[in-house]
């Protein structure tokens, strides 16, 4: 079965068996490039009262990026690591979800690496029966400070030889993020088979833009989004060592992006999560 076939069935059990009439949340974590956000479509269409929520579109607008890396450290400038997001309005948008209302779902534009004007943003129904919270950290848990101390690439042990950005981030996700992940009723993981995998599907991401794009606008070479990519690397390799023994969902892909497993296919009820 493809991921989305084995997610809908699942969250149509715990749909049909649910008795609060909030929405049901569902985290969907997975690194960059394996396919989450064309999963979390299909899942979506399927559902016809459903929204999808990106952590992406709650990344802080580049103005306030640029304040941040200019006050705590330059590495922030860059969009990715906790941190670099609006956590406050991902906790209102799921909120307002959860009462029923309707909501502006907020968006990013990522060839602008700015967020979408708000009169833009697309309406979420009320009385949304699902809402899928999609991210390549959604749902991530911090690291111990000792885990902290060795650089994982280049890119740290050059720019963050210190240590601030990473801690930074770090302290941000022990923080604020764990409210926003905690609105989530069950945690389901598209588990890459390593880092090195990541990265050659971020590269190829950009290749089908470029192939997209014929002026080639906002992309970069190759050997830029290796560097981009990098800000990534820290979290991403923890979250593929420490989520998959509490998701409540664990689904392991190959390189081609085709699920070789599942683990926890019946997604159990999270304490409170009725």
């Amino acid at each position: 079965m493809s991921p989305e076939e084995i997610l809908v069935d699942a969250i149509g059990t715990r749909i049909a068996a649910r008795q609060s009439q909030r929405p049901l949340v569902v985290g969907i974590c997975g690194a960059q490039g394996c396919g989450k956000s064309t999963v979390s479509a299909a899942i979506a269409a399927r559902f016809e009262r459903s929204a999808i929520l990106s952590i992406d579109d709650l990344y802080l607008g580049r103005a306030e990026r640029l304040d941040l890396g200019r006050q705590v450290h330059p590495l922030l400038a860059t969009r990715g690591v906790p941190g670099t997001h609006d956590v406050a309005l991902g906790v209102e948008v799921i909120d307002a979800l959860n009462r029923s209302e309707t909501v502006a779902l907020p968006r990013f534009d990522k060839a602008r690496d700015d967020r979408v004007p708000q009169e833009r943003w697309p309406v979420a129904p009320a009385g949304c029966e699902l809402v899928i919270f999609e991210g390549w950290c959604v749902g991530a848990r911090p690291q111990r400070p000792d885990e902290l101390t060795e650089p994982v690439n280049r890119l740290e042990a050059e720019e963050d030889s210190d240590g601030r950005w990473r801690r930074f981030a770090n302290d941000a996700l022990a923080g604020e993020y764990q409210q926003l992940f905690g609105q989530i009723d069950v945690l389901a993981m598209m588990a890459a088979p390593d880092w090195e995998t990541v990265l050659d599907w971020r590269v190829e991401q950009e290749h089908e833009l470029r192939a997209a794009n014929a002026n080639g606008a906002g992309l970069v070479d190759d050997q830029a989004v290796a560097r981009f990519i990098s800000h990534y690397e820290r979290l991403t390799r923890h979250v593929l060592a420490e989520m998959p023994a509490r998701a409540d969902l664990v689904l392991r892909l190959n390189a081609a992006r085709q699920c070789v497993g599942a683990a926890k296919p019946v997604m159990p009820y999270a304490s409170g999560g009725n």
